[in-house]
């Protein structure tokens, strides 16, 4: 008698505890499923895309990124050096780049930089240049961007099919274009990467002539080779780019005496 008991205790108790656990189940599922679609709906979004990391994945020059899309991309990716990847060197084919027995493709490489400019933004920025002064320009660029150095445009000459009037006007930065010195045969250090160009228009080159007569490039330039006066991206040797430059082995135009070209900085011979 007291066995049965037991038993029919025992068989009351699994079927009153079944259906609690059932019930405790699905309470417990049905908490989960409105936790998950509240972190979904929530708490959670969808995250929108970084503004301006497309723009660095892709390298888009000339384009404005923002300080998270830099620290997503992460900023030792900004300065670089490298090959020339096919696309940029198609897009060099008849404008800076001409077929010639003396620069092959392997004697050039890809830099890639941001640079500041008085906007406060920060610039996606590449340049062509010798390979042979190629770190050094990364080095000079990440310091010039550190310090908030203003620098208006760095695009490829290309963008400007290669004339050199018409990128300076822009006030375009640059390194690499085959072409000859100005107003003579004789091949430019543009022509093998050697010579960088910085913020032009503000920093123009210009040679007095016999005749007394003043030749300036670019020709809209004409008030800024008064140095004595003060306005933007003026180099000097009071500038900081003039003092990286000089730093890492290069020479500034704008100490020669024959003429002046204060963008240009050549590396010396």
């Amino acid at each position: 008698m007291k066995k049965n008991l037991i038993w029919m205790l025992a068989v009351i108790q699994r079927r009153a505890i079944r259906p609690l656990m059932l019930v405790m189940a699905f309470c417990g599922a049905m908490s989960l499923a409105s936790c998950s679609n509240s972190s979904i709906n929530k708490d959670n979004p969808t995250p929108e895309p970084t503004p301006g990391l497309k723009e660095l994945e892709e390298w888009q020059a000339g384009a404005i990124v923002s300080q998270e899309a830099v620290d997503a991309f992460g900023i030792e990716s900004c300065f670089m050096a490298g090959f020339i990847p096919d696309n940029v060197w198609q897009r060099m084919q008849g404008k800076t780049y001409k077929e010639n027995p003396y620069i092959g493709r392997g004697d050039l490489y890809h830099v890639k930089v941001l640079h500041w400019d008085y906007d406060e933004q920060i610039h996606i920025g590449e340049m062509i240049c010798s390979h042979e002064i190629a770190s050094r320009v990364v080095r000079i660029m990440r310091r010039l961007y550190d310090a908030h150095y203003p620098i208006q445009r760095m695009v490829l000459p290309d963008v400007y099919d290669a004339d050199d009037e018409t990128q300076m006007r822009d006030n375009n930065s640059s390194c690499f274009c085959y072409r000859p010195i100005s107003g003579t045969t004789k091949l430019s250090k543009h022509a093998r990467g050697l010579a960088v160009d910085i913020n032009t228009l503000y920093n123009p080159y210009y040679k007095d002539r016999e005749d007394g007569t003043r030749y300036v490039q670019p020709a809209t330039a004409v008030e800024y080779c008064d140095r004595t006066q003060s306005f933007p991206y003026k180099i000097d040797h009071d500038d900081l780019c003039y003092k990286l430059f000089i730093e890492e082995g290069f020479e500034w135009g704008g100490d020669w005496t024959t003429c002046k070209d204060y963008q240009h900085f050549e590396l010396k011979d």
